[in-house]
């Protein structure tokens, strides 16, 4: 679990086609399994942004990767990521325990939140 009890959500959005996103995706999955040791609960998404656009609609992602983390339904973070895993790792723990952490407020993020909990993680 991640602050008081809230699951932890950290969304991979990339693309296909994207090589550097398809280098990426093995790092993080290993950062998933790492993660996962002290937050079971925590669910890591690999979303391609062309295949499932209608999931973070309104938003653009225009660099690869990005990542949306949040902290039940309330985003913390949301931006591109330089492709390293101990950057994700530390980027993600941080988020999972920092309870003064800022949410961000954008409503289009919130929204986006809550259609990849219902819509990916339900199905």
């Amino acid at each position: 679990m991640a602050i008081e009890g809230a699951p932890l959500l950290v969304v991979c959005l990339c693309a296909e086609w994207c090589h550097v996103c398809c280098d990426y995706r093995h790092s993080f999955a290993r950062v998933e399994l790492a993660i996962q040791a002290d937050h079971p609960q925590a669910q890591f998404v690999w979303l391609d942004i062309e295949d499932e656009a209608d999931l973070l609609y309104p938003l653009d992602v225009d660099d690869f990767p990005t990542l949306l983390i949040a902290v039940g339904d309330v985003p913390r973070f949301f931006g591109p990521l330089t492709p390293q895993p101990q950057t994700l790792e530390r980027l993600v723990r941080s988020a999972a325990s920092d309870a003064s952490a800022k949410a961000l407020a954008n409503p289009a993020l919130r929204a986006a939140v809550a259609r990849i909990r219902t819509q990916r993680l339900t199905a």
